[in-house]
């Protein structure tokens, strides 16, 4: 029989980058196993070096995982219809891969489960880099938070003379006595204040902010 070949992947974390990937066929009469050259490469081996059965197939699944995996792929050996087990798997050289297995049972002439193929793919960088993009975004957003409430405060601050804590805390009034996000009430009297027309407006943002923290015992007398 010839040789499974592998498939072609795509991943948006990746970029150009392609995931590892590699295909699989098990004839259940007799039990052969047929891997692609990207399934020997998933599991730590290269063509050759190892002939994979059912029971090296669940070796390299991952301890919590095995269990399950092996319920799953049963039920289909019996019943037919495709599965999908996102699981991990440890290789031969002890890294753990998380990766994505999905198949078809499929059935001979007598309704019968003959063969289960499928393909396997290694979603660990996938999941790295969104990892890591997520994680810089969120700190790109705490820092455009932050800069967005400083320049709030500092308005604040030269608006009604008020020192750094009492202009903070009048933001944090306001944002409780609103019920909205700190960050939307700062965002708010910062887009007036760089905006011409809205000069009146801003006022008013300002003495309705500096009456909901004299409400909450702030100081802050506006000079006259």
């Amino acid at each position: 029989m010839a040789e499974l070949g592998d498939l072609y992947t795509y991943s948006s974390a990746l970029g150009g980058d392609e995931s590892d990937a590699g295909t699989f066929r098990v004839e259940l009469e007799g039990r052969k196993i047929l891997w692609s050259d990207g399934m020997f490469r998933l599991h730590g081996y290269r063509r050759g070096e190892v002939v994979p059965t059912l029971g090296l197939v669940l070796a390299h699944k991952h301890p919590e995982d095995r269990s399950k995996c092996e319920e799953i792929l049963a039920h289909v050996a019996r019943t037919g219809g495709f599965f999908c087990m996102y699981h991990r798997i440890v290789d031969a050289r002890g890294r753990t891969r998380r990766v994505l297995t999905s198949g078809e049972g499929i059935l001979d002439a007598e309704g019968k489960v003959c063969v289960l193929e499928g393909v396997t793919v290694d979603l660990t960088r996938t999941l790295q880099r969104e990892t890591e993009r997520t994680a810089r975004d969120a700190v790109a957003g705490a820092t455009s938070t932050r800069t967005i409430i400083d320049q709030a405060r500092g308005i604040l601050m030269g608006q009604l003379k008020l020192g750094s804590d009492e202009a903070f805390q009048m933001l944090v009034s306001t944002s409780s006595h609103r019920n909205v996000k700190l960050v939307v009430v700062a965002a708010e009297l910062v887009q007036l204040a760089n905006s011409a027309e809205a000069r009146t407006y801003l006022d008013r943002a300002v003495r309705a902010i500096q009456l909901h923290g004299q409400s909450a015992g702030v100081g802050g007398h506006r000079a006259g």
